[in-house]
């Protein structure tokens, strides 16, 4: 998702993912990255000659990250840091968890760092914007994954948010029908929950559904601290069928509340963004998240990087590329006895972005 994906992936996909929007756990310093931080990914050989500055040695990226809580975020950082060790790329990662002065700070310093590229992963468009202007004058390619920018010559990445929202809202139609008493739980100023909002309303007003209430807030522990808002929501409006929270430590913080309040036998959950704990939480028993939509996050991360590649190497020719969402239901999960990722990516064939931004001279990691 952002603020910029959240999971906000953001806050993320993004938010998502991406969110963006999308949970917050973040290290405060930065790091040059050694690690592929994937074991399950594993690359795909290059076959074709590297182009400059590929041929040229090593590539310096920083990925400037606003992550949150959960481990989309995490999947997402792993599968950049994978598809970045497979391409040679010296990847220096920073991470302001959800403190908007630090990711500029970040920002600042990763534009004189002396990286060639900078991949920013969420971010409040006011904190970051005068930055990704400095960089671009500095002559700095610059990839956003759910950031929204109007600067000429950046690349933006996302998840394609409406379409995730009207997945999961398909499914929700089906399930609580017309004229519903429904719940929301989303937060204003976050670019793919407000992408999200917007099918949201669409689907209400097409739907015939009554909302009943509409909170949320994101902060460094979303899901703990989204529970006591949504049962007070609960308490006073217990009759509704089911509730929408379009990020998944939103839906986690939902599904405690509806637990707690012991009405998981009459209203539905349903929500956005999928990882390894969403699956855990969708397939518990007496789960009343009952869908969800997302991308694989470590996919996303990912293609990400090869963007960024290829952006480097002259060969992207778009300023945008997208990322289609897909509706998951617990029925589906619980059918397929699938527990983690690994398990629906293989299930689930559209999860799999490795077409996406590549070229044979790119080792592609599968996920």
């Amino acid at each position: 998702m952002s603020r910029t994906r959240l999971p906000l992936a953001a806050l993320s996909l993004a938010s998502v993912s991406a969110l963006v929007l999308s949970g917050c756990s973040q290290s405060s310093d930065a790091s040059d990255s050694t690690d592929s931080g994937n074991t399950a990914a594993s690359a795909s050989a290059a076959t074709g000659k590297k182009p400059a500055p590929f041929s040229e040695g090593t590539v310096k990226v920083a990925l400037v990250r606003q992550s949150g809580a959960g481990d989309y975020f995490e999947q997402w950082g792993n599968g950049a840091k994978a598809q970045a060790k497979a391409l040679g790329i010296d990847l220096t990662v920073y991470d302001a968890q959800a403190d908007n002065a630090k990711q500029a700070t970040d920002l600042s310093s990763a534009i004189n760092s002396g990286a060639q590229a900078i991949i920013i992963d969420h971010g409040f468009p006011a904190t970051i914007q005068p930055e990704i202007d400095k960089a671009v004058k500095k002559g700095v390619k610059v990839v956003v994954y759910d950031v929204e920018t109007d600067t000429k010559g950046v690349v933006s990445t996302k998840q394609d948010d409406a379409s995730m929202a009207k997945a999961v809202l398909d499914v929700m139609a089906k399930e609580v029908g017309k004229d519903a008493k429904v719940g929301y739980v989303n937060v204003a100023g976050y670019a793919a929950l407000d992408k999200r909002d917007t099918v949201w309303k669409s689907t209400v007003t097409s739907e015939g559904w009554k909302q009943q209430f509409k909170v949320g807030k994101v902060t460094d522990s979303t899901a703990t601290d989204n529970v006591p808002l949504v049962s007070a929501a609960l308490t006073q409006h217990s009759d509704v069928a089911g509730v929408f929270a379009p990020y998944d430590e939103l839906a986690k913080g939902t599904v405690l509340a509806v637990q707690n309040k012991k009405l998981q036998d009459k209203v539905k959950v349903f929500g956005a963004d999928v990882s390894n704990a969403d699956i855990q939480q969708i397939t518990a028993e007496d789960s009343p998240w009952v869908a969800t939509a997302g991308t694989d996050p470590s996919a996303v991360g990912a293609a990400v990087v090869r963007t960024t590649a290829l952006e480097l190497a002259g060969q992207l020719n778009k300023t945008s590329v997208e990322f289609p969402a897909v509706a998951i239901t617990q029925d589906f999960l619980r059918e397929k006895k699938i527990a983690n990722m690994d398990q629906l990516r293989e299930a689930l064939p559209a999860l799999n972005l490795s077409q996406v931004s590549t070229a044979d001279w790119i080792s592609n990691v599968a996920h």
